[in-house]
Protein backbone atom coordinates (compact mmCIF):
# COMPACT_ATOMS: atom_id res chain seq x y z
CA UNK A 1 0.00 0.00 0.00
CA UNK A 2 1.55 3.26 -0.78
CA UNK A 3 1.93 6.18 2.26
CA UNK A 4 -1.54 7.05 1.24
CA UNK A 5 -4.47 5.40 3.01
CA UNK A 6 -6.42 4.46 -0.36
CA UNK A 7 -5.48 0.34 -0.98
CA UNK A 8 -3.02 -1.17 -3.18
CA UNK A 9 -5.35 -1.32 -6.57
CA UNK A 10 -6.74 2.11 -6.43
CA UNK A 11 -3.10 3.73 -7.05
CA UNK A 12 -2.45 1.04 -9.82
CA UNK A 13 -1.53 2.15 -13.37
CA UNK A 14 -4.70 0.35 -14.57
CA UNK A 15 -7.25 2.78 -12.78
CA UNK A 16 -5.63 5.83 -13.33
CA UNK A 17 -8.15 7.32 -15.51
CA UNK A 18 -11.10 6.30 -13.54
CA UNK A 19 -12.66 9.34 -11.75
CA UNK A 20 -11.52 9.56 -8.28
CA UNK A 21 -15.53 9.29 -7.01
CA UNK A 22 -16.26 5.83 -9.10
CA UNK A 23 -12.86 4.23 -7.30
CA UNK A 24 -14.35 5.66 -4.35
CA UNK A 25 -17.80 3.63 -4.76
CA UNK A 26 -15.89 0.69 -6.06
CA UNK A 27 -13.57 0.66 -2.94
CA UNK A 28 -16.73 0.69 -0.47
CA UNK A 29 -18.62 -1.73 -2.39
CA UNK A 30 -15.47 -4.00 -2.12
CA UNK A 31 -15.06 -2.96 1.34
CA UNK A 32 -18.87 -3.75 2.28
CA UNK A 33 -19.44 -6.73 0.93
CA UNK A 34 -16.29 -8.38 2.02
CA UNK A 35 -16.53 -11.98 3.77
CA UNK A 36 -20.40 -11.81 2.98
CA UNK A 37 -22.00 -15.06 2.00
CA UNK A 38 -24.13 -15.43 -1.91
CA UNK A 39 -27.29 -15.00 0.26
CA UNK A 40 -26.22 -11.88 2.18
CA UNK A 41 -24.76 -10.27 -1.25
CA UNK A 42 -27.72 -9.62 -3.12
CA UNK A 43 -29.50 -7.35 0.02
CA UNK A 44 -26.23 -5.34 -0.03
CA UNK A 45 -25.23 -5.09 -4.01
CA UNK A 46 -29.43 -3.88 -5.06
CA UNK A 47 -28.88 -0.75 -2.54
CA UNK A 48 -25.49 0.32 -4.11
CA UNK A 49 -26.36 -0.23 -7.34
CA UNK A 50 -29.30 2.09 -6.66
CA UNK A 51 -27.37 4.24 -5.24
CA UNK A 52 -24.96 4.30 -8.16
CA UNK A 53 -27.68 5.32 -10.18
CA UNK A 54 -29.08 8.08 -8.33
CA UNK A 55 -25.70 9.77 -8.11
CA UNK A 56 -25.37 9.27 -11.94
CA UNK A 57 -22.01 6.90 -11.55
CA UNK A 58 -22.41 4.69 -14.72
CA UNK A 59 -19.23 2.58 -15.40
CA UNK A 60 -18.08 2.10 -18.82
CA UNK A 61 -17.07 -1.82 -19.51
CA UNK A 62 -13.49 -0.70 -20.24
CA UNK A 63 -13.27 1.32 -16.76
CA UNK A 64 -15.11 -1.67 -15.09
CA UNK A 65 -12.51 -4.50 -16.35
CA UNK A 66 -9.59 -2.00 -15.86
CA UNK A 67 -10.96 -1.64 -11.82
CA UNK A 68 -11.75 -5.53 -11.36
CA UNK A 69 -8.27 -6.70 -13.10
CA UNK A 70 -6.67 -4.11 -11.03
CA UNK A 71 -8.72 -4.84 -7.62
CA UNK A 72 -8.00 -8.93 -8.57
CA UNK A 73 -4.30 -8.15 -9.26
CA UNK A 74 -3.77 -6.68 -5.25
CA UNK A 75 -6.25 -9.09 -3.78
CA UNK A 76 -5.67 -12.09 -1.81
CA UNK A 77 -6.70 -15.58 -2.48
CA UNK A 78 -9.78 -15.27 -0.11
CA UNK A 79 -10.76 -11.47 -2.04
CA UNK A 80 -10.46 -13.56 -5.39
CA UNK A 81 -12.66 -15.81 -4.37
CA UNK A 82 -15.36 -12.47 -2.84
CA UNK A 83 -14.75 -11.04 -6.25
CA UNK A 84 -16.04 -14.11 -8.19
CA UNK A 85 -19.02 -14.25 -6.29
CA UNK A 86 -20.11 -10.94 -6.02
CA UNK A 87 -19.53 -10.51 -10.28
CA UNK A 88 -21.49 -14.08 -10.94
CA UNK A 89 -24.46 -12.53 -8.81
CA UNK A 90 -23.59 -8.91 -10.25
CA UNK A 91 -24.21 -10.93 -14.09
CA UNK A 92 -26.99 -12.90 -12.64
CA UNK A 93 -28.84 -9.95 -11.72
CA UNK A 94 -28.82 -8.24 -14.96
CA UNK A 95 -30.45 -11.25 -16.97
Amino acid sequence: MSTSNKPAWMEDELVKNIPPKKLEFLEKMFADTQGKSQKELMPLLMPMMKKAKAENLSFTPMEMNAAITAIKKHSTPEELFQIDKILSKSKESHK
